[in-house]
């Protein structure tokens, strides 16, 4: 069994937050200026002209520089996504998480505490490795002489908790992150609008005929930057709520079984 120091020295193995985020502006600033900005997306090959008929690459481009930072936005919570997904995966083991919480329910009830151990072994995993320190602790406090059940049982939920403690952050690596995208996507999509509908009112004031190149350009700036803002926010939103529901629902079984853990043992040295 680990020792306490060694326990707290645990670190997260999940992908850095600030890695992805510099790593998705790169690539958004190169999708913006080279496949979104490509001459081959415009009337006469030039960028700085209207976009050819439902070309949709060029209009984002004329969305402005706001929207390479939604598409940092965007492009950081799929990379956080696909990476929550596959970690949430590891953390509920190798097979279904319910089936075996309830395996091992039905281990503990029939008093069978290594046959709950081999199979915490065989499902691996952040929850098992919950459970498998419970059962450790279950062990140790058998040995003990000078507390009575009601304590031991304490004991064992109580390193229930603090593994629980260790594994949670890990969980919820990154997701704090996603949720803080959920409400910037729709800031900065809102900014870009601003800063469309300025330059489309700014070509309406010109004396004589508008400037229809700057007008179409700034409407196309603020509904671009809408529309990109709103899908980043929106995304985000689905994905933290998703996500977080399948934490909860770890939680959730590790707690069932923690309490099964505990109880199994009151029975088990009752009136003892």
């Amino acid at each position: 069994m680990k020792t306490q120091t060694e326990k707290k020295v645990k670190k997260s193995q999940g992908v850095s937050s600030g890695l992805v985020i510099a790593g998705c502006a790169v690539v958004a600033i190169l999708f913006f200026q080279f496949v979104a900005g490509s001459p081959a997306n415009f009337v006469d090959g030039n960028p700085k002209g209207h976009p050819l008929a439902g070309n949709f690459f060029g209009t984002l481009y004329k969305g402005g520089f706001i929207i390479p930072m939604v598409l940092t936005l965007l492009f950081t919570v799929i990379t956080l996504s696909v990476e929550r997904f596959f970690a949430l995966n590891r953390a509920r083991g190798k097979n279904n998480l319910f089936v075996f919480v309830q395996k091992v329910k039905e281990r503990l009830e029939a008093g069978d505490i290594k046959g709950a151990h081999v199979m915490c072994d065989e499902q691996k995993g952040a929850v098992a490795n919950i459970l498998n320190a419970g059962l450790i602790r279950y062990e140790d406090v058998e040995k003990i002489t000078d507390k009575n059940n009601d304590e031991k049982s304490a004991i064992i939920q109580k390193e229930i908790e603090e593994a629980t403690a260790l594994e949670l952050p890990s969980m919820e690596q990154n997701l704090p992150i996603i949720a803080t995208i959920s409400t910037l996507g729709t800031l900065f999509g809102l900014l870009g609008t601003v800063m469309g509908m300025i330059k489309s009112f700014a070509a309406l004031a010109n004396e004589g005929a508008p400037d229809s190149l700057a007008l179409s350009t700034g409407i196309s700036e603020a509904l671009m930057n809408t529309a990109a803002g709103i899908a980043t926010g929106a995304l985000a939103i689905i994905t933290y709520n998703y996500f977080a529901a399948k934490v909860q629902n770890i939680t959730n079984a590790v707690d069932e079984v923690g309490f099964a853990i505990g109880q199994t043992y009151t029975k088990k040295h009752l009136g003892k």
